[in-house]
């Protein structure tokens, strides 16, 4: 008896969880990005400021390496989140960076202590390349979380001054996943319309430029955005 009471409240569970969205918008097909962008406005429901986000599902192999897409983008209006920047440099480049906002600047000290304890409390980092063989004790720590500075996200650079700055501005790496898919910020709901969709043609054509020249047919099959616990609203690729 009292295993049919659960399913039964399950079942309600699920049929509330169930929302009609129809009123707002057709969720089988694509909109103009204005029109998306006041869609995702309408739908958001949160009491914070909720992260819009871009998916884009894209036409290469993600088993092939070179087919890969990886890149960066500067947001003209930055992602309106605070970007929490570490630094691996020389001491000459340690001062130009702490001016340029990196929250954890250093060198072989920095590297030993995220040795010891692990802790990585930033979400980006950048390096010098001479401090990449340096950083080879930490790799694994840093590469499962994402965090390995690399070149082709321009986070090892001889000026690591200059990418602190452009990070803290609202640069912003992406790369596909294993399901040939692109996912990235491009603001808060807070943001003008004007605003978000100046950064997300930033973003579309970033992507865009650095088509590996190994991926035939359609590049950008699909391309969605949402916001922070709203369903995905499909947008027009033009």
């Amino acid at each position: 008896m009292t295993k049919k009471i659960e399913k039964t409240s399950e079942k309600k569970e699920t049929k509330k969880a169930k929302k009609d969205y129809s009123s707002i918008y057709d969720q089988t097909i694509p909109y103009k990005l204005d029109e998306a962008i006041s869609i995702v406005k309408k739908l958001s429901k949160t009491k914070f400021d909720p992260s819009v986000e871009v998916h884009i599902r894209l036409g290469i192999n993600p088993k092939k390496g070179d087919q890969l897409v990886r890149g960066a983008v500067t947001l003209p209006h930055g992602t309106g989140k605070t970007v929490r920047v570490a630094a691996f440099v020389s001491p000459d480049n340690e001062a130009a960076c702490k001016t340029a906002g990196a929250e954890f600047v250093g060198g072989d000290e920095l590297i030993s202590e995220i040795k010891k304890t692990g802790k990585t409390e930033f979400e980006v980092a950048v390096a010098e390349p001479l401090m990449m063989r340096n950083l080879a004790v930490i790799a694994k720590i840093l590469g499962t979380r994402g965090l390995m500075p690399s070149p082709k996200n321009d986070t090892v650079t001889p000026n690591p001054a200059k990418a602190v700055e452009e990070l803290k501005k609202g640069k912003v790496s992406f790369k596909n996943d294993d399901t040939s898919n692109l996912h990235a910020v491009i603001g808060k709901l807070s943001f003008e319309d004007k605003k978000l969709s100046e950064n997300y043609l930033a973003f579309i054509e970033a992507v865009r430029k650095i088509k590996p020249a190994a991926a035939k047919g359609t590049y950008i099959k699909g391309i969605s955005i949402c916001a922070s616990m709203t369903p995905s609203v499909k947008v027009i690729i033009s």
